[in-house]
């Protein structure tokens, strides 16, 4: 039906000359495909499609893309995008963010937005206004219904960039040393536990993901996340993410949830795409089964992801206690990987820590295994290394 639509698209712009083809011109074709589907189905006795409206939707948001975006998506160069308003788009590119020359229309960031969310499950309306959600390509969307955001949705794509999947690749990009990258990939391969920590934008899911993509193909990996961003390559894989309540309040599934489910499902490392509430203790209490994990977590060191990871067990609730958790935490990781990003952009290893075992002044004692220097050069640029 899809292809049907997008064939009549090309036919009618060989006729009529190029021009652009609007929104109202997919869904009247796919009315009328639709139609002749269902008048062939009727003739020949096969099944018809009976929900018109959903089935014309399913191929509008097909065919016609996320409209005047839809050209930035296509940009391998850009790595994430940001709608402020309609006159206010922004790219980032290596790290580094710049104003284009687009404009839009309340409208068209409405139905863009509706289109991205249409194939997801998930929904932005007055009673929840914030909204993240997968795209089919894997890029991560998170959208801020105006009234919320002041004068308009604020939209923000951050773009799947399958280049980075591998320790291999992040070591050609200059952002660890090849040693590291070894030391890190037998750790995997051995049954480490590893957190990754960093600040936004630091490049920690692609660290984490590159990291975990180094597992023997015997291991069973499950990974948990609220919305689906890790790119894992490993055969043996389930990838879990949280859901929404309903309009109704119910049906909410939590990262805590998902953490106790897949325990049960017989898995040899444990993935969570990102620590940041009180599923923390749940991992915590994983790990210190013998179970391997891997983690990340926003942290301004490899120290303060540590101790910051010892501090959120306690949003679990009152029965829980620092003691408890502070030695469960130093006895359950074995690396913390510390990621940082340049002033120009260039995201990197900053640090390799090792938790001893010991804390002092309630703060967990780590050995530095790695340590980024300030004069390390940065890899040539794409356009440098044609130079």
């Amino acid at each position: 039906m899809i292809e049907r639509v997008r064939e009549r698209i090309r036919s009618d712009q060989a006729v009529l000359g190029r021009r652009e083809v609007t929104r109202d011109d997919v869904r009247r074709l796919a009315v009328v495909e639709i139609r002749r589907h269902n008048d062939y189905a009727l003739a020949r006795g096969s099944r018809t499609i009976d929900d018109l409206d959903q089935a014309v939707q399913s191929v509008v948001a097909s065919v016609s893309g996320y409209g005047p975006l839809q050209d930035l998506l296509d940009d391998d160069s850009i790595e994430e995008i940001w709608v402020n308003g309609p006159d206010k788009v922004f790219v980032a590119r290596g790290g580094v963010s710049e104003q284009i020359a687009l404009s839009l229309t309340e409208e068209q960031i409405r139905d863009t937005v509706e289109r991205m969310l249409h194939q997801t499950g998930r929904r932005i309306d007055v009673s929840q206004p914030f909204v993240d959600a997968s795209l089919p390509d894997g890029s991560r969307l998170h959208v801020v219904l105006a009234g919320i955001a002041r004068g308009a949705w604020s939209v923000n794509i951050r773009k799947f960039l399958p280049g980075f999947g591998s320790l291999d690749t992040l070591v050609e990009h200059g952002s660890l040393p090849r040693a590291e990258a070894d030391r890190l990939s037998a750790a995997i391969r051995e049954g480490s536990s590893i957190l990754v920590s960093g600040a936004t934008h630091a490049g920690k899911t692609t660290m984490l993901g590159a990291l975990v993509s180094e597992s023997l193909p015997s291991q069973r990996i499950v990974t948990v996340e609220e919305t689906f961003e890790l790119s894992i390559d490993a055969l043996d894989i389930v990838a879990m993410q949280g859901r929404q309540p309903s309009l109704e309040g119910t049906g909410e599934i939590t990262l805590r949830r998902l953490v106790k489910e897949a325990l049960r499902m017989r898995p040899d490392r444990l993935v969570v795409g990102e620590v940041r509430d009180a599923e923390a203790l749940d991992l915590v209490l994983a790990l210190n089964t013998g179970l391997p994990g891997a983690a990340t977590i926003h942290a301004n060191s490899a120290e303060d992801a540590l101790v910051k990871l010892s501090a959120l067990p306690l949003l679990a609730g009152r029965n829980i206690d620092r003691d408890f958790v502070l030695p469960a935490v130093m006895r359950s990781l074995d690396l913390v990987v510390h990621c940082a990003r340049r002033p120009d952009g260039h995201r990197y290893v900053a640090e390799i820590a090792a938790p001893t075992g010991r804390a002092v002044g309630g703060i967990p004692e780590t050995r530095t295994l790695y340590t980024a220097s300030v004069a390390d050069p940065l890899p040539l640029r794409r356009s440098e290394r044609a130079a």
